[in-house]
């Protein structure tokens, strides 16, 4: 889970804070040193380090914190505000050309998943309404042109290819006429990549920049290279000038050094994160939200978005109908299990919900395995013990059981998590609002 380490340590140190009734500047003194060390072993920056501890230090022993009734916690908005302030403040949208074509330059060294990240930022922009075809210009890379149009075809956006050229400024040039002449009003370049910086492929992208001139200049780094990844942003940057960075496998650096860093060192945004494997996970960089989960505080406006992003009216109005009626069955449990499987997993909701996120004592594991059984005992039962879980004797669960490969036991605690979401949904007052919460939490509650 992306900046897990850190998060702990510096929930550490704010729950040794928050058990004083006021604060001593030697307890401040302390709580740096230990945050101090926390962002270290995340693996940022030495002297992005160095500022950020000082000026959190300066502004927590201002008067007005100190004389504070809860200092503890002026303290953690103090940090809070100072991680989105390195992070880059607001979040850095991507912007689009106002002659309302557009072209994406996309760079980076080998390896970092320039590709397919093309391909995830093609899709996310079908889903904004846009147009975009994809082109090939790695002309390098053995089966790199394949791989695009792998990619392509996955996320059905066209890829131009001109296998006969080893020129990429004549290769992108020709992709902008035919996007232009078919109707699409954006072109992501996939340029080649190198194992390191050097002179002749900064000259290449040179000429490429100069003869297509993008609206942007995308960066791709992966973030489980910590400093390098800010290292290559700061060499690419100067060379190039890059608009943005997009970090890849987020998801998988438990320290975030890279996160933390790029800004201040690169003094360019990060403007995507790539947060699985799936050609849907790039998500928007917001610096608040990230900082959010990083203290533990949770992220709730990705989780309503993903949530808004699979809503369904229709399926919602027929949920809203059988908790009216009080028919809320299995069959309907396994779907809220689904939704949850859609919006990305149990263990990506975990790390958005307030209080959960980062909390060691939720075994985000065994959640995993309990929907996996769940759904195989359920698929075992027959239409009627699905519609009505009181026929459920011990016979039929003993049947079931054997169907499935789960034990009885297993079975009775499903009948009883079923028992509580539905319990749950009745109790709310407003069905509508009830409809849309269960979509989200439905097969939720007692995961935790």
């Amino acid at each position: 889970m992306a900046f897990e380490g850190l998060s702990d340590k510096l929930q550490g140190v704010f729950k040794g804070l928050k058990g004083k009734g006021s604060l001593t500047e030697a307890d401040i003194n302390a709580a740096m040193r230990e945050v101090k060390l926390a962002l270290l072993e995340a693996d940022v920056n030495f002297k992005v380090v160095k500022e950020f501890v000082a000026d959190v230090k300066e502004k927590a022993l201002g008067e007005e914190v100190m004389k504070s009734l809860t200092p503890a916690q002026q303290v953690i908005k103090i940090v809070n505000d100072q991680l989105v302030e390195l992070m880059g403040g607001a979040s850095s949208k991507l912007t689009y050309s106002p002659k309302g074509f557009t072209v994406y330059m996309m760079v980076g060294l080998q390896g970092t998943g320039k590709t397919t990240t093309c391909g995830k930022l093609a899709k996310w922009l079908v889903k904004n309404g846009k147009k975009p075809m994809l082109c090939a210009c790695d002309i390098y890379r053995p089966a790199a042109i394949d791989q695009l149009e792998v990619v392509g075809q996955s996320v059905d956006v066209p890829v131009f290819t001109m296998r006969d050229t080893k020129d990429p400024a004549k290769i992108a040039k020709a992709a902008i006429k035919e996007a232009e002449v078919k109707g699409y009003n954006v072109l992501i370049v996939d340029t080649a990549g190198r194992l390191q910086i050097d002179e002749e492929l900064m000259e290449e992208l040179k000429v490429l920049k100069k003869e297509i001139k993008p609206h942007e200049i995308l960066l791709v780094v992966d973030a489980l290279t910590g400093q390098d990844a800010v290292n290559a942003a700061e060499g690419f940057n100067e060379a190039l000038g890059i608009d943005g960075v997009i970090m890849t496998k987020m998801d998988g650096d438990s320290r975030g050094g890279a996160a933390l860093s790029t800004k201040k060192v690169t003094g360019r945004p990060i403007k995507f994160v790539g947060m699985g494997e799936k050609m849907d996970e790039l998500d928007e960089f917001h610096p608040e939200r990230m900082a959010s989960r990083i203290l533990g505080m949770g992220d709730m406006m990705s989780l309503i978005e993903k949530a808004q992003e699979d809503y369904d009216e229709e399926q919602a109005a027929k949920l809203e109908e059988k908790i009216k009626k009080n028919k809320f069955t299995l069959e309907d449990f396994l779907e809220q299990m689904g939704q949850i499987r859609n919006m990305g997993g149990i263990a990506k909701m975990l790390d958005m919900l307030p209080g959960v996120s980062g909390n060691k004592n939720v075994n985000i594991e065994q959640s995993e395995q309990d929907f996996k059984c769940f759904e195989a005992i359920i698929q075992s039962m027959t239409k009627a013990e699905r519609d009505d879980p009181n026929l459920l004797n011990a016979s039929r669960r003993k049947r079931i059981a054997a169907g499935s490969g789960q034990p009885v036991q297993k079975i009775n605690q499903l009948v009883k998590r079923y028992e509580e979401s539905r319990k749950m949904m009745k109790q709310m007052m407003n069905p509508k609002q009830a409809a849309k919460m269960s979509r989200m939490f439905g097969g939720f509650r007692g995961f935790q």
